[in-house]
């Protein structure tokens, strides 16, 4: 056996194990931002004059609305992350809310370009593109209910060819 062809077995070999455990990155994604989001939502939710009150330091109009809109966001958003339903959709509020944190609480502490890439908001901005662009991954309930779309499909067509 040549070395091209201890390659190619090795290839194929890393092909198989990756694609066995391509939805776990999402899932860590997923459990990461849901955990966190539900949970700075939910304290969020428990001081929100505190948090309006930083929302007109920050001057944004309507801080009372902003703030139950944002906890609120965070707590449902960051739920439907953490078990993976509606994932898309979820994440895109979401993401909002770290662009506007970003533009505002954030502003003062970016200089350049490594100041904002190194913000864990921006990671949680990434992360959540990412999961809106490229969905839940398989171990979450879109997933299932992805597999079981195909299930119904495949056996509403073999029903349609008999």
């Amino acid at each position: 056996m040549n070395a091209i062809t201890l390659a190619r077995r090795a290839q194929a070999r890393a092909i198989l194990v990756t694609r066995a455990l391509d939805g776990v990155a999402p899932l860590l994604a997923r459990l990461t931002l849901g955990v966190t989001f539900a949970g700075t939502g939910w304290g969020k939710l428990q001081h929100l004059d505190k948090v309006t009150a930083f929302f007109t330091e920050l001057g944004l109009p309507a801080p009372h609305f902003q703030a139950v809109l944002v906890a609120t966001t965070e707590v449902v958003g960051g739920a439907l992350l953490l078990v993976g339903f509606a994932s898309r959709l979820a994440s895109l509020p979401l993401l909002v809310t770290m662009v506007v944190a970003i533009l505002t609480a954030k502003r003062a502490d970016i200089s350049g370009v490594s100041d904002l890439l190194g913000l864990l908001e921006w990671a949680y901005l990434v992360l959540l593109a990412w999961l809106a662009l490229s969905g839940p991954g398989r171990f979450s309930v879109d997933g299932l209910r992805a597999v079981l779309s195909k299930r119904e499909s495949a056996t509403l067509t073999a029903a349609a060819v008999r």
